[in-house]
């Protein structure tokens, strides 16, 4: 399993998303188990790392096996290695024992930062596992998990999706394979809405959305219950940000056809909805919100001391400007 054909004998499963690592993980585990041959016992899974764990436990569990039985050891918390642990680990990483895989978990940073580059050299395939927190790549994970699904759904519904369910990837990757099932693969806003309509969570997409139509109650009510419900403060920011952004690019690009407007990053099913809030705005008041939306990303990202205050009062900002 060193060499050859087959599932790839290293892994690096890189970045700090609980949810995403442990799926990638899993994913490697299935396929090496799924291409042992007939009559093979299954691959046996070990998992050990973190700060405290030494070079010597580290060697023990990548040597040679002398019955030779397929492993899959699994290198937990590699961004916290000690010296001596992380030489242990890139020494089996370029000289794999037959029959035994390697998973290295690791974020991307921390004191073994040097890991990640050194197991690239050694041929790592690499797995995507960063936190994703920006309202665009939340979209983009929904479409994805469909695509991964066989199933074509249209952005609308994948932003209806978002919307209802909130921005955790575990509930929103169930939720997906949830509607597929129920709806055998007719997903599209309606069925979306049909059986999410009791969801009480409310994403940063709803909070903005509220906001740039001059709801004020109603988007201040859709913040408080998203920050209730864990949805990060640099998510709910960046959400506000994307809608006044996007109206400040439809609303100064009168006439532009939605392809043009599409190469800009807004895509035509997006400018109908951005063009009808357009008329909430002039240029001044989206002036003053681009203002009010640049502060509050660097407020966000450690520059007020209370970020829930700051989100709230950007809010009502920009949905009083919405209102003039």
């Amino acid at each position: 399993m060193a060499s050859g054909a087959g599932p790839s004998a290293l892994h690096l499963v890189l970045g700090d998303d609980e949810f995403l690592t442990e799926r990638a993980t899993s994913r490697v585990v299935a396929e090496v188990r799924a291409s042992a041959p007939a009559g093979e016992e299954p691959a046996v899974v070990s998992r050990l790392g973190g700060p405290e764990v030494t070079a010597s436990q580290l060697f023990e569990l990548l040597s040679p096996s002398l019955f030779g039985e397929a492993r899959i050891v699994v290198v937990t918390g590699a961004a916290e290695l000690g010296k001596d642990a992380q030489a242990a680990v890139l020494d089996a990483a370029r000289d794999l024992p037959e029959e035994t895989v390697l998973v290295v978990q690791h974020t991307g940073g921390g004191r073994a930062k040097a890991l990640v580059p050194d197991l690239r050299k050694a041929g790592a395939q690499e797995h995507p596992a960063a936190r994703i927190t920006r309202h665009t790549e939340v979209v983009g994970f929904v479409r994805g998990e469909f695509r991964g699904l066989d199933v074509r759904v249209a952005p609308e519904a994948c932003e209806a999706l978002v919307e209802a369910v909130g921005t955790d990837l575990r509930q929103l990757a169930s939720a997906c394979g949830q509607l597929v099932a129920d709806t055998g693969g007719k997903v599209d806003v309606e069925a979306v809405r049909r059986y999410h309509s009791g969801v009480v969570g409310m994403s940063g997409f709803t909070v903005a959305e509220r906001a740039v139509t001059g709801d004020v109650a109603g988007a201040i009510e859709a913040l408080e219950w998203a920050m209730h419900t864990g949805v990060p403060h640099v998510v709910l920011a960046d959400a506000l940000a994307d809608a006044v952004n996007s109206i400040v690019l439809v609303g100064t690009q009168r006439g532009v056809a939605p392809a043009e407007l599409a190469r800009q990053g807004l895509p035509p099913w997006k400018v109908k909805k951005v063009s009808a809030q357009t008329r909430y705005w002039s240029i001044d008041t989206l002036g003053r919100a681009l203002q009010v939306v640049a502060r509050l990303n660097g407020e966000v990202k450690g520059q007020a001391e209370d970020t829930s205050y700051a989100l709230a009062r950007a809010v009502q900002e920009v949905g009083a400007l919405a209102a003039v």
